[in-house]
């Protein structure tokens, strides 16, 4: 479904209450809830409207969609942005997982990852990406080296090391189908060469990553946009 508003303060605060009502929902079925978010700078404003929300965030699991392979004091870190945005006020009580360790290899991660989700609670009550000019969303990159694999919507690898050209860093990333593991999924992203790839993804089923993500049919995805 798609929501296109004027400006990115209401795309965001829209985005920010659909969050809200899933969130919701799972909280009041069992005891905790789980909420995939990314980094990037389009989420900020949503991020800092859930922070004014009150809401059972103590029974909350906050998981990364992506990192890039750097500590969480690094400037690039999107751990970092989600601390310093969305885990604060009422948001502060949230469980974070971090997928950055610096004691291990990408790929030792990522397996390790793969089993950490069984103890999380599933589906998740929602994923939150964006998507880059390139067509990619969390950290599937039309180059990545398993693109194939972290695209598949049966896959049962949850997540996988990414080396891309456009990151200087290594990465991590949740594949699609563990994105696909959530009650919705909300792609929020802004500007008008954004709505171009947009608009060419949903046209062809194989144009780009996220294209992917807009005609699979196992969790609904809806679409927050503002020039």
């Amino acid at each position: 479904m798609e929501h296109f508003h004027d400006s990115r303060e209401e795309a965001s605060l829209a985005a920010a209450s659909r969050i809200v009502a899933a969130l919701t929902r799972r909280l009041d079925s069992q005891s905790r809830a789980s909420l995939v978010v990314s980094g990037g700078s389009s989420p900020a404003i949503c991020y800092s409207a859930l922070a004014d929300t009150d809401l059972a965030w103590n029974r909350v699991q906050v998981l990364l969609s992506d990192e890039r392979w750097v500590p969480p004091t690094h400037s690039d870190s999107n751990e970092k942005m989600v601390r310093e945005e969305l885990l604060i006020g009422h948001a502060a009580a949230a469980d974070l997982l971090p997928l950055y360790d610096e004691q291990i290899s990408v790929a030792a991660r990522s397996s390790m990852l793969n089993e950490a989700l069984v103890d999380l609670p599933v589906p998740f009550a929602c994923s939150l990406l964006g998507m880059g000019e390139d067509g990619h969303f969390a950290s599937l990159f039309p180059d990545a080296d398993d693109l194939e694999l972290g695209l598949k919507v049966d896959s049962r690898t949850h997540f996988i090391p990414v080396n891309t050209a456009a990151s200087p860093h290594p990465r991590i990333s949740m594949t699609l189908a563990a994105l696909l593991r959530s009650d919705e999924v909300i792609l929020l992203f802004f500007g008008e060469s954004k709505r171009e790839v947009y608009e060419r993804a949903k046209a062809s089923s194989t144009a780009l990553p996220v294209s992917k993500l807009l005609f699979q049919s196992r969790a609904p995805v809806h679409v927050y946009w503002a020039p």
